[in-house]
């Protein structure tokens, strides 16, 4: 019995789940006594599909009215957000909307995460980044339509800053939508590049937050409200089920977009990976993924991928007794609890070629000469540097990326 942990557990405030579920979005919020909305999407969303309209005018009937913000981007930019600001301010007419829609993947969604903070004054979203100083932001409806962001359940939006071509953070609990609405059927036809992306995402969550930090060693700085706190035997039980789920229905999904029940349990994967990730945090897999995605600009599901195998690798040691567990739901468990966990990278580096998702940096497009570059743009994540659980994060790093430009993993036969 572990009892050392110290859980701060955070979640959507509602949390809603079924196919269809988004007809009952509008007289959720009637009964909840909305009545003047934006709605944040992309042109996809609004011109391709017919769910816009049918909110907005089911909406309208219960005396709900919608502004629709159609200009959503991937990896939006602090800029976006400004210029979406300036927009809905001036359409708004002075008044203040009672909360924001989002629909989309996670790009949508951190958009208007930082619109909730930056729409009641207009002020630049720069101003909140880090820490929100206390400011109420507007309420959050998140209606995810891949299998994979995790957005919906998270305390921060993160949002480019072209100034200095960085990412920055808006983080707070605050920030949580009220309501996360999962409605499967908003991923029945995502392609199978985004299914696979979204897919991997959900995973690399799920797995990543299962072996980070724990909650007894996370460093908080004395915030009595942290957004992340490490891991705990809470937030793992949502990390096994979700990667459960993941290695019953993530290549399924990917091969017969078709299916529904494969469509489900994704969705599922996703939402329960959230609701670990969105608590403990996550680590190694992400930071580097993201230096990776600063000199490549391929997609976050797809960084994340290419690093995942050699990170686990990395942990063998130091998470040798979950690994093995891991190995045990992917069936590869032997009498050696450390040769169980060895076969993990590799099977999962086995899994992600299966999604034709390159899975070392050669493959990806990176030059040697450059890996100095990366590794220290990626150590220069701290926060997640810091939640990686080894002695020396800086030389496990070093080691990880070399390792993942030869293609090495200690497992391989």
């Amino acid at each position: 019995m572990r009892t050392e942990d110290l859980i701060h557990f955070c979640a959507p405030g509602r949390l809603i789940i079924g196919n269809g579920s988004r007809h009952q979005l509008p007289q959720l919020l009637a009964r909840l006594g909305y009545r003047s909305g934006v709605l944040v999407t992309d042109a996809f969303f609004a011109e391709k599909t017919p769910w816009v309209k049918e909110y907005t005018e089911a909406a309208e009937r219960l005396g709900i009215s919608t502004i629709v913000y159609a200009g959503g981007l991937p990896d939006p930019t602090t800029g976006l957000c400004d210029e979406a600001t300036a927009v809905l301010r001036d359409q708004l007419g002075g008044k203040q909307p009672d909360h924001v829609i989002a629909l989309g993947g996670g790009s949508n969604i951190d958009l208007a995460k930082a619109l909730t903070l930056t729409l009641p004054q207009g002020r630049p979203i720069a101003e909140f980044a880090g820490d929100i100083g206390g400011c109420r932001p507007l309420p959050l409806i998140a209606l995810p339509t891949t299998s994979g962001t995790g957005s919906e359940a998270t305390p921060g939006a993160i949002l480019l800053d072209p100034a200095n071509a960085t990412k920055i953070a808006v983080m707070d609990n605050a920030l949580r939508p009220q309501i996360a609405l999962i409605d499967p059927e908003f991923t029945y036809t995502c392609p199978p590049r985004v299914t696979a992306d979204a897919g991997i995402d959900a995973f690399t969550h799920a797995i990543e937050s299962f072996l980070t930090l724990d909650s007894a060693l996370f460093e908080r700085a004395g915030n009595p409200d942290p957004g992340y706190s490490g891991r705990s035997p809470l937030t793992m039980l949502f990390a096994r089920e979700s990667m459960r789920l993941c290695f019953a229905w993530m290549e399924r999904a990917y091969q017969q977009g078709d299916d529904t029940e494969a469509r489900v349990g994704m969705a599922y994967a996703s939402i329960y990976a959230a609701l670990s990730y969105g608590t403990a945090g996550l680590n190694a897999g992400h930071g580097i993924a993201y230096a990776v995605a600063g000199q490549t600009h391929k997609s976050h599901g797809s960084t994340n991928a290419v690093m995942l195998p050699y990170v686990l690798d990395a942990l063998c040691e130091t998470r040798q007794s979950e690994l093995a567990e891991i190995a045990q739901m992917m069936g590869l468990a032997t009498a050696c609890p450390e040769e169980s966990a060895r076969r993990v990278p590799v099977a999962v580096r086995a899994m992600i070629e299966r999604l034709d998702i390159p899975s070392d940096l050669k493959a990806f497009g990176i030059e040697e000469g450059t890996l100095d570059d990366l590794i220290a743009d990626a150590l220069a994540v701290t926060r997640l540097a810091k939640a990686f659980p080894v002695a020396d994060a800086a030389h496990a790093y070093r080691q990880i990326v070399l390792n993942a430009w030869d293609g090495h993993l200690s497992g391989q036969p």
